[in-house]
């Protein structure tokens, strides 16, 4: 006769917890609950984590509220395509601006609260953007909000294209080309909708907050956490900082400095 009830031959009762314990705390998909179970549990498999799931009924994440965008495969860029948005957070102060921009390559993040989401507060984004990545940008890709671009009656006027958006400005300073979703299109920016969402699930929808510093100390550190930590399937379980390094060893004369020298400092 087999055993009474299904159990591991390859986890220990104590490490089946901690896998559970894991993925109902984070509820992380499969292979991040991987990647950041493995250095606990050296000889954990990706079936043999499926299947504690299994046994556990854990094995699916419960669905995010909202329709899911539909997923299209996106055409290969070198690494300095950064999709932009904006999205609202709210503390007990408040209602804040979170400017959100995400490598298409390499998914590197990087985000600024706002008290206000205006032309000029868009533009000093794109600017700390700039300052902030070791890597030369070729290319953003935003929505028509009026931060980004003048409203579609105005952009073929003498005097728009005479002065330009201050956005476009900022762009033309730096060599970097700007390109628009089409209206009534979201999906064409669903990358870094996915990580307002991912954003929202880590900080507002999950604690509260009873000032601005905060949030904004929290948002910090979940972003610094998830480009040095956080392993991604899609870069083939690399971070985002260390696919920004592979780039370099293969595409020096696309950076500015040396990645490695580019690290946040400590928390403080």
């Amino acid at each position: 006769m087999g055993p009474k009830e299904p159990r591991s031959t390859v986890l220990s009762i104590e490490e089946e917890a901690i896998v559970v314990a894991f993925r109902r705390h984070k509820l992380l998909p499969l292979d991040d609950c991987l990647y950041g179970l493995q250095p606990t549990i050296p000889h954990l498999t990706r079936s043999s984590l499926h299947r504690c799931l299994e046994r556990h009924g854990i094995s699916r994440l419960p669905e995010i509220e909202g329709d899911k965008p539909k997923r299209k495969r996106f055409a290969d860029y070198a690494i300095g395509y950064f999709h932009l948005d904006i999205a609202d957070l709210h503390t007990a102060e408040g209602k804040l601006h979170l400017y959100v921009a995400i490598d298409r390559t390499s998914k590197l993040a990087f985000v600024r609260l706002e008290e206000r989401a205006n032309t000029e507060t868009a533009s000093r984004f794109l600017k700390a953007l700039v300052d902030a990545v070791p890597y030369k940008i070729h290319t953003v890709l935003t929505d028509n909000g009026v931060q980004f671009c003048d409203a579609p009656r105005n952009r073929s006027g003498p005097t728009a294209r005479w002065r330009l958006h201050r956005f476009d400005r900022v762009c033309r300073e730096h060599g970097i080309e700007h390109r628009l979703t089409k209206p009534n299109h979201p999906w064409t920016n669903g990358q870094v909708e996915r990580m307002n969402r991912t954003i929202k699930d880590a900080t507002v929808k999950r604690y509260h907050y009873d000032s601005h510093e905060q949030l904004s100390t929290h948002l910090q550190l979940f972003v610094d956490a998830y480009n040095h930590a956080r392993r991604l399937k899609t870069l083939r379980g690399l971070t985002p900082y260390e696919h920004v390094c592979q780039a370099w060893t293969k595409e020096p004369e696309r950076f500015g400095l040396d990645p490695s020298h580019h690290i946040p400092e400590p928390y403080t």
